[in-house]
């Protein structure tokens, strides 16, 4: 606790000069009984410059209330954070909300046995307010003027109590969700003390409350999906403090060279190491690992780690999660936690990384909540009409344009003078260009030095006239030796220069993906650095009329798109400028125009995932796991079309059925999988009895109780399943529950309604909890049979706890 910070204990009045209000607040919270505080403003570096000697007292038992408001918008969703996640159950925090009366009161109120005491003033709770600015406030005693003092303390109490909300976690996360940095902060942090102390930041702090309520609820993973340049390597370092043995796997060198300088910083220890083709250190606490080494299978064993020497594990990138190198690491180790890092979101990579935390995503933020919470730049965006290519031409194969196809439309002189002619307009200092493939980049990089501008291409195994090692090419870019690089898959995710002021997105979106990957490449903070431009060359390929939703952070909508107002009917980040060339409009409206159907969208996306999974025919799972989130919401959309309804129809339009599901295609087999397939599930109860039946692959005719138990149990233990338990009133006693009582639930829910509206398959038979009818017993003996039983459980399953993911983010 502080030291006495002022001689004259008779000090009324504090203008920051002399004695500073932090000092005075330190000194009055040491020997406070009770403190409450009313500002219009929390800022987190307020809070954090009085946050240790807050946490002492409240550690004593002493209470503090807090009531802020929401004025100008200043008020940070992290600076509540802080205070809620730091301070726990003794303080008790509220928002005035009465909207008809402005809010502006600054009164610190510290009472004791003997002698409260107030600051009232201009103060609110920042940095600069309380230490350098210039502020005006008046130290009230009680003992000098009572009546005064239990006046204020009885405004105080009627606007806690009367005139406010408490700010729980769901109040919280709404005021998060609509909350954009407003631009007087940026004034009132021109006057704030710059630190390099390392400590959680805005959205890492938000975080971290979250992974911290996560595993108080029991959660072993989890998956944090922040846009780049949040600092998801420092937050996992912040997380990990807890743990004392941490591996952070990557894949690439540099990703895990800077994770280890950033948990040097955090975790204030040495015991580092590194696995990778050169180094195999097995005896540290905080391990940086690369995916291409401890991934292979002779590296995991006891020889070098045990299942459960790490306690927390890292997988960085983690929509690389499903990649066999990963999957080996995710199988073999058991850590008490799991945390996995991404800045792609759900609905454009997929679903299986969300399956593989059991879509517990306990925190994430996009690049458009990003960027209007202040953390990432703005962009200025010129869609470029661009018809030196036609894109129709040109053959698709797997979802994407044929490479050597594409690249010798691309590498025409008149698109070169296109794309400087742009490029030149704008005073870029660092720029970056994307290119399709190695010659893309070699020529793009030719034809820029041949108009007298300095540039490389970066490019994997580079060896062309023009080529430059990444490293290299990074360090002549900030030295200004070089003013663009243009590169090829290189600069996708993972290190970043963060002066960029520029990208050129010089090949067609094929993947929604990778167009915000390189979007998110220019986006970082830097001295000096406004903006981010943007210059996308937009011609007649397929996905070019998503490209505005991409940047609105919206869900593509056909009707906007026909309409030809994308600049004023989407949502653009705050401080973005979106400029599309007219004729671009009309592109959008034609290509909208030409779309082909539902039903024909379905079918080429199923080639597609075929084609990425290398597949000849797929599964309902892989279907799911691996759909464009926009295709996969048109099936919800469209039952009539939704293969996922009847996926073996589905199959035999498309001419892949095997023998055994010829016999499943009709009949009572096909009944009976349509009923699985198409059963309500409000809850996910249904499915540790379907799984009894599926047994391991042995169907099973009828369930003892047993069978029934042991399914149930082992089903809601597995990640976050639990939490469909514990949000019933009815069961969320369920750690507690026997034998008995997971019969009777399972009685109650679902083998009542099973047995009443699961259209005659399931029955009631003497000595079993329930049973199957028995004219599917010789479909049992079949493994197509089976194997789809078992496929549209998973399917099932992943698809619920998909939805309240979507419903709870």
């Amino acid at each position: 606790m502080a030291e006495l910070y002022f001689e004259k204990e008779e000090v009324k009045v504090v203008t920051n000069t002399e004695n500073t209000m932090e000092k005075h607040l330190v000194k009055s919270l040491d020997s406070a009984d009770r403190v409450d505080i009313i500002v219009s403003f929390v800022m987190e570096s307020g809070v954090r410059l009085l946050l240790t000697d807050l946490k002492s007292i409240v550690q004593k038992g002493v209470k503090v209330r807090i009531l802020t408001g929401d004025y100008l918008g200043i008020t940070e969703p992290g600076a509540l954070y802080l205070l809620k996640g730091e301070l726990g159950g003794n303080l008790d925090l509220r928002m005035y909300n009465d909207k008809r009366r402005s809010f502006h009161p600054k009164t610190y109120i510290f009472h004791k046995r003997k002698d409260s005491e107030l600051y009232i003033g201009s103060s609110n709770l920042s940095i600069s307010a309380l230490t350098d600015g210039v502020e005006w406030n008046y130290r009230l005693s009680e003992s000098v003027d009572k009546e005064s003092f239990d006046e204020f303390v009885k405004e105080f109490e009627n606007l806690f109590y009367n005139h406010s909300i408490i700010v729980d976690d769901e109040v919280l996360r709404e005021y998060s969700r609509n909350w954009k940095r407003p631009l007087i902060i940026g004034e009132l942090e021109k006057n704030e003390k710059k630190t390099r102390e390392y400590v959680p930041r805005g959205a890492q702090i938000e975080a971290l409350y979250a992974l911290k309520a996560t595993r108080e609820e029991g959660a072993d993973k989890a998956l944090i999906h922040a846009a780049t340049g949040v600092g998801k390597t420092y937050l996992a370092a912040f997380d990990s403090l807890s743990f004392k043995r941490v591996l952070f796997v990557a894949h690439r060198e540099e990703i895990l060279r800077q994770a280890y300088e950033s948990f040097r910083n955090v975790r204030n220890e040495e015991d580092f190491g590194f696995f990778n083709s050169k180094i195999k250190d097995c005896d540290r606490n905080v391990v940086f690992a690369s995916v291409y080494s401890l991934g292979r299978k002779n590296y995991l064993n006891e020889k070098f780690y045990s299942p459960t020497y790490f306690d927390y594990i890292i997988i960085d990138e983690f929509h690389h999660a499903v990649a066999n190198l990963y999957m080996n690491i995710l199988e073999y180790f058991k850590p008490k936690f799991l945390l996995g890092l991404t800045a792609t979101p759900e609905r454009m990579d997929g679903r299986s990384i969300y399956a593989l935390c059991d879509y517990n995503v306990p925190y994430e933020i996009g690049l458009k909540d990003a960027i209007n919470k202040g953390y990432l730049v703005p962009f200025r965006y010129y869609g470029i009409y661009d018809d030196t290519v036609d894109y129709s031409t040109i053959r698709i194969a797997n979802g994407r344009y044929v490479a050597e196809e594409l690249e010798d439309k691309l590498l025409v002189e008149r698109r070169y003078d296109l794309i400087y002619g742009h490029y030149k307009k704008h005073n870029s200092i660092r720029a970056m260009g994307f290119c399709s493939t190695r010659k893309h980049a070699e020529e793009m990089a030719k034809q820029f030095n041949k108009r007298g501008t300095a540039s490389v291409a970066v490019y994997s195994n580079g060896n062309g006239e023009y080529s430059e090692d990444r490293y290299a090419a990074m360090e002549k870019l900030e030295k200004g030796e070089i003013s663009v690089v243009f590169s090829v898959d290189m600069f996708n995710e993972g290190v970043d220069i963060c002066s960029i002021d520029m990208v050129m997105f010089l090949r067609p979106t094929e993947s929604p993906v990778v167009f915000l990957q390189q979007l998110g490449r220019g986006l970082r903070k830097s001295e000096g650095k406004e903006y981010l431009t943007v210059l996308d060359f937009i011609g007649n390929y397929a996905l070019c009329g998503k490209v505005p939703f991409l940047l609105s952070g919206q869900k593509y909508d056909k009707e906007i798109a026909l309409t030809g107002l994308v600049e004023h009917k989407l949502e653009y980040p705050q401080g973005c400028f979106v400029n599309f060339d007219l004729k671009i409009i009309d592109l959008f409206r034609e290509m909208s125009r030409r779309e082909i159907g539902i039903e024909d969208r379905i079918i080429l996306e199923y080639e597609r995932v075929k084609g990425l999974t290398g597949r000849d025919k797929l599964s309902r799972m892989e279907f799911f796991t691996n759909m464009d989130g926009d295709v996969y919401t048109l099936c919800m959309n469209n039952s009539k079309v939704n293969p996922f309804r009847d996926f073996l129809a589905f199959l035999d339009k498309m001419g892949e059925l095997g023998e055994e599901e010829k016999m499943l295609v009709s009949g009572i087999g096909k009944e009976f999988l349509n009923t699985l397939e198409t059963t309500s599930m409000t809850k996910s109860y249904k499915m540790p009895i379907l799984l009894a039946f599926y047994n391991d692959g042995n169907t099973k005719m009828d369930l003892t109780e047993d069978d029934v138990y042991k399914s149930y149990k082992s089903f809601y233990e597995k990640g976050t399943r639990w939490v469909d338990l514990a949000r019933d009133k009815r069961t969320r006693d369920f750690t507690a529950w026997n034998k008995d009582r997971y019969i009777k639930e399972a009685l109650r829910n679902p083998i009542f309604y099973l047995i009443k509206s699961g259209n005659g398959f399931f029955a009631e038979k003497e000595g079993y909890l329930i049973s199957l009818n028995s004219q599917l017993e010789e479909l049992t003996t079949l493994q197509a049979f089976a194997k789809h039983m078992k496929d549209i459980i998973d399917y099932r399953t992943a698809d619920y706890f998909r939805k309240r993911y979507d419903k709870n983010s």
